[in-house]
């Protein structure tokens, strides 16, 4: 078992649902959670968390937190030497998944409402791992701003999961397979 599977195993779905949607909590695809929006389907957090490399002690930026599962899975990842940030815009979801995360027993994490008009948390850039949950049409360089001088970002871009990487000065990316996410407003 790797890392990210013993974190998704710390760290049950079924805590992350709408009461309605519990029960299928071992479903492999998107379950909603209201407002238009769903929880990822679990192999496609696998997937990106994989990509994503987050390693103890780092800092975490979830942009489209939603239940605020992949907040907790990502804190389990960095461990109590860490911190996550995950950000939402729509306010009931940020209540769901705040509520969600404080009984998931992380207080390293925590879930921000976002700001109209910014992308991503700039106030605690630069971070070390960015994870996008929502689909963008261009590659957004205000997250890639807020990458730390060897961050990496994953991010769905007009259907392309891409993954970002910045080397002092130089961003890289590349393709890794087509996924389906909820637009990124």
């Amino acid at each position: 078992m790797d890392a990210v599977e013993k974190a998704m195993a710390a760290v049950p779905r079924e805590g992350f649902l709408p009461a309605s949607e519990r029960s299928r909590a071992s479903y492999d695809g998107p379950l909603p959670i209201g407002h238009g929006q769903t929880n990822s389907q679990p192999r496609t957090v696998a997937d990106t968390l994989r990509l994503l490399a987050v390693e103890p002690g780092q800092r975490v930026l979830d942009v489209g937190s939603g239940s605020g599962w992949t907040t907790a899975i990502a804190a389990e990842l960095v461990g109590p030497n860490g911190s996550v940030v995950g950000v939402e815009l729509e306010p009931d979801l940020v209540a769901f998944g705040q509520a969600n995360l404080a009984a998931s027993g992380r207080p390293w994490a925590r879930i921000e409402q976002a700001r109209g008009g910014v992308l991503g948390w700039p106030d605690g850039a630069p971070y070390d791992r960015i994870l996008v949950s929502a689909e963008t049409a261009t590659l957004p360089q205000e997250l890639v701003d807020q990458l730390s001088e060897t961050g990496r970002m994953v991010v769905p871009v007009h259907g392309r999961l891409l993954l970002v990487e910045r080397e002092g000065g130089e961003v890289r990316t590349s393709e890794h397979g087509w996924y389906r996410f909820v637009p990124l407003r």
